[in-house]
């Protein structure tokens, strides 16, 4: 199939899609974030204060407690280092699209991704990484490149907690989600080309950062925002959004290590922006986007991003091993070694979706 033809066939998912209903999700106002939009891409609530209004069927989140910095905030970003943070997000960013047929009870969705490492895995959301493992809904996913972003890769998961799943059983067909966004990630390989372009030899990627930030760090958080853009525009003209900030908060999840990092107003915080990238100026991935504020100006929305060391912690409490050792394997041997669990965590999510019509 040809790039165009591919990409006028995403395009018509994506209009079979809006005519089944254009989505709004709205989380409680309480905790250190507020609400949560998603057509092109429905996460999960912001983190909540213990308390907080929850869904009958789901469990109360933990509280997110407010982290102390207590050291010097770094000094603000040259204009070097911008240009340089801005042109490794341009290389290593990717948006994550999938498609599903009417009537599958799964909507279309567009979100945000980044490579790794040069053998080709990538970072997103959980919310995100589910739509993989659902073609037996026929769910196409993709992954683009560039600007306008252009279908290139072929990806499959090959890391996903059961326990997000476990945690958010339904979160695809709930018309109002809520939850904490913990263990909201999730590790997708690149499988082949999508085009008739051969893989390269080693992807650009940026390294996941090992320390946390310090409050009022300077980042450079890049996605591919999609909630100003008509249907048309996401298929044929999604470019990469940009934007500077400080950390303006930090969370956690337990009692003092920093699990979120949090974000004052930003056009970053807008559809699209899930599994987006924040970079630090020292060239690592220092956090992923999570949730985002949709209410109001750019000014007065926020953002949220899970740290890169609590991403690495909670998969070391999850499979017994370190986050490395799963991005040195090859993909194919991660992916065979995930293959069984993969199958599993399927069966499971079409348990909670409606049978096709």
């Amino acid at each position: 199939m040809s790039r165009r033809t591919s990409l006028l066939a995403i395009g018509a998912a994506l209009l079979c899609a809006a005519l089944a209903g254009y989505y709004l999700f709205v989380a409680p106002t309480a905790g250190p974030t507020t609400s949560l939009f998603e057509f092109s891409d429905p996460p999960l609530s912001a983190p909540q204060q213990a308390g907080s209004a929850v869904s009958a069927s789901r469990v109360v989140p933990p509280t997110l407690a407010a982290v102390a910095s207590g050291e010097t905030p770094p000094p603000p970003p040259s204009t070097a280092e911008l240009q340089a943070a801005h042109m490794e997000l341009r290389a290593t960013l990717v948006n994550i699209i999938c498609t599903a047929p009417p009537g599958s009870g799964v909507h279309s969705i567009s979100a945000s991704g980044s490579i790794v490492t040069g053998t080709g895995y990538v970072i997103t959301n959980a919310h995100v990484a589910q739509y993989f493992l659902l073609p037996r809904k026929g769910v196409s996913c993709k992954l683009r490149t560039g600007n306008p972003a252009q279908v290139a890769y072929e990806a499959q998961v090959a890391y996903l907690p059961a326990r997000w799943v476990g945690d958010n059983m339904g979160v695809l067909v709930d018309p109002a989600p809520h939850g904490t966004g913990e263990r909201d990630f999730a590790i997708l390989a690149i499988t082949g080309s999508a085009t008739k372009t051969p893989l390269p030899p080693q992807f650009p990627y940026i390294s996941l950062a090992s320390l946390p930030p310090v409050a009022k760090t300077w980042v450079v958080i890049g996605t591919y925002g999609a909630e100003m853009l008509s249907l048309t525009q996401i298929v044929s003209a999604l470019s990469p959004t940009i934007a500077v900030s400080a950390v303006k908060s930090l969370f956690t999840f337990g009692t003092s290590t920093v699990d979120v990092l949090t974000f004052g107003g930003s056009v970053a915080a807008q559809e699209g922006s899930s599994g987006g990238s924040v970079l630090g100026l020292g060239g690592t991935l220092l956090g992923v986007v999570t949730t985002s504020g949709a209410i109001g100006t750019s000014a007065d929305r926020s953002l949220s991003a899970l740290s890169a060391p609590y991403i690495r912690r909670e998969y070391q409490a999850q499979t017994g091993e370190s986050l490395d050792m799963l991005l040195s394997r090859a993909p194919t041997e991660a992916l065979a070694s995930f293959a069984p669990q993969a199958r599993a965590l399927e069966a499971l999510i079409l348990t909670t979706l409606p049978p096709a019509h």
